[in-house]
């Protein structure tokens, strides 16, 4: 059998290790596995290249992807489509392990529709895929706020000010919820719960009259909409409010894209190990359009079309319990 792999949409720490795990498995089962280059477009353009054991040596710790991805329009069209095929067929691949959220998974249908075999993957920082506790990054990436945000408090201390981190996560809360219940900020505001801007002015107002040295606020992306419109930044239209309400120092970081590097995390690279393996054994038992996920502390299968229409929703205790130990 061969089998061709890619990643698709935005890199995530982890998906080294689903990649390694896929050679390797494959192999293994004696099958030929072939790495397709930034996504989508390594099918059009037929960028492949045929991977061995040692093609995926010393990765684990590494992240980003070293088969790359982007973005493909092309892909969407039915010229695209019809190029893809024919670049597959003379490949001759049947089976193919697609890494990446629910436009990638979106895309994996279209090649089942075309008489592939496609298992799909979730690999996005964000964690807003359905029918999956966890997706491959988005640990390293909470993690990634939680140092931080560390940092951030010890001159937000020094300095009696209230700092504002802006974190990713798109048009999903998942990251800025973890990050402020396990990283202690005074407030969080995300997209799909209505804010209001004044009741967080009289907080951290109240906040200074008690003494308290500095409080520390994380607000999503996507607050106020598209995060990726030129004019967008949640964070500095929250700052400016709070500064012209309170008077206060107030300070504004973007972590940005720090979010999707650095090296996965211990539970990041065991999801994505595990979810790796078990793409080659649905392959292998003639398993199609199939998204593997991990929900109840273990590997689980579902219909991709389930995993892309099944929308995930914030913990609303886990919100409540983040005003009630900032403000106690």
């Amino acid at each position: 059998m061969k089998i061709g792999v890619l990643t698709s949409g935005g890199d995530a720490p982890g998906m080294n290790a689903a990649i390694r795990a896929i050679v390797r498995k494959a192999i293994f089962q004696g099958c030929e596995v072939y790495g397709i280059k930034r996504g989508f477009s390594g099918i059009l353009e037929g960028d492949m290249v045929k991977m061995d054991s040692l093609s995926v040596a010393d990765i684990l710790h590494r992240g980003g992807t070293i088969l790359q991805s982007a973005r493909c329009l092309e892909f969407k069209t039915p010229e695209g489509q019809a190029l893809a095929k024919d670049q597959l067929e003379k490949l001759g691949l049947n089976g193919l392990v697609i890494i990446g959220g629910d436009g990638s998974f979106r895309g994996a249908q279209v090649l089942n529709k075309m008489g592939f075999q496609t298992v799909g993957i979730p690999g996005t920082i964000d964690n807003d895929i359905g029918c999956t506790d966890y997706s491959i990054g988005f640990d390293t990436a909470v993690n990634t706020v939680l140092d931080a945000m560390n940092k951030i408090r010890d001159t937000a201390s020094s300095h009696n000010r209230t700092c504002i981190i802006e974190v990713m996560g798109k048009n999903a809360g998942f990251i800025a919820v973890s990050a402020a219940l396990t990283g202690g900020a005074e407030a969080v505001l995300v997209p799909e719960v209505p804010y209001d801007l004044e009741s967080l002015a009289t907080q951290i107002t109240k906040n200074v009259a008690r003494k308290k040295s500095h409080s520390v606020v994380l607000v999503a992306e996507g607050l106020f909409g598209d995060p990726n419109s030129i004019d967008h930044s949640s964070s500095f239209k929250v700052g400016n409010y709070l500064s012209l309400r309170t008077g206060l120092d107030i300070r504004v970081t973007i972590l940005g894209h720090l979010q999707r590097g650095g090296t996965p995390t211990f539970f990041d690279r065991k999801i994505a190990t595990l979810m790796g393996s078990k793409a080659i054994d649905l392959l292998l038992a003639g398993e199609t359009e199939k998204m593997i996920g991990y929900s109840e502390n273990r590997i689980q299968i579902y219909a991709m079309d389930e995993a892309i229409n099944t929308k995930k929703s914030l913990d609303p205790e886990q919100l409540e319990l983040v005003n009630i130990l900032a403000n106690a």
